[in-house]
């Protein structure tokens, strides 16, 4: 039992965080425990579809294989499951009406991801296991949802040219983040671990910077301002 909340303990911290951040309209709960929900019965399709694809090992310490099992098998797969529940379930919801909405929701669903995933690990490795990525992992999760969220955020609420734009910054710049992140850790090279804690600490301030310029705004203000570059 210890294990199962020391697992699920850093999720419920940062959703509750991520929650508190929306000033102007509380979302609904249920949907809230839907894109959760979503996220984290994603796992099991993500899984089967990065095993099919790991055609790397990565105990070679190949930069190669560590860059595509980080960006493909990795990045691509999660990260686009995550836009796809996104797309499906939240994207046309009527309760998608202020531009922090999109963070709300595409944190609830990398979380519900991020939850399950850490289940796995922890249950199977112990508390030193979940102490890391409590610190690590989980809020990685939590801030490629910020940064896709932050894009879905914006393309709802500007003219058609600008939203196809920002759509598409939402697709790839989560892969990317993840990627960026996986490689790390995947290459086994010490020189590229010095980099781990300077980029988390990017991923935060990249992370806080959009949900401050979100949660600060209406979705009229900020729309207005858009139609007018």
């Amino acid at each position: 039992m210890l294990l199962l909340i020391s697992a699920v303990a850093p999720s419920i911290a940062l959703l509750y965080y991520f929650y508190l951040r929306d000033k102007y309209e509380k979302e609904p709960r249920q949907m809230l425990f839907k894109a959760f929900a979503l996220g984290s019965f994603a796992v099991a399709p993500v899984v089967f579809f990065e095993l099919r694809l790991n055609i790397f090992d990565l105990a070679e310490k190949d930069l190669l294989g560590a860059g595509y099992t980080a960006f493909i098998v990795a990045g691509l797969v999660e990260e686009g499951f995550k836009f796809f529940i996104f797309w499906i379930f939240v994207w046309k919801n009527k309760n998608f009406n202020e531009m922090y909405d999109g963070i709300v929701y595409s944190v609830f669903i990398s979380l519900g991801f991020a939850t399950t995933e850490n289940i796995g690990y922890v249950l199977l490795s112990g508390f030193h296991t979940a102490f890391v990525r409590s610190i690590t992992a989980v809020p990685a999760h939590a801030l490629f949802g910020v940064a896709m969220g932050y894009y879905f955020g914006k393309a709802k609420f500007t003219n058609q040219s600008k939203s196809i734009r920002y759509l598409t910054l939402a697709f790839f710049i989560p892969i990317v983040l993840h990627g960026v992140y996986d490689f790390i850790l995947f290459a086994q090279s010490v020189k590229l671990m010095l980099l781990f804690i300077p980029y988390m600490l990017y991923l935060w301030k990249r992370g806080l910077g959009n949900v401050d310029e979100l949660s600060e705004r209406s979705p009229f203000a900020f729309r207005d301002k858009e139609e007018k570059k």
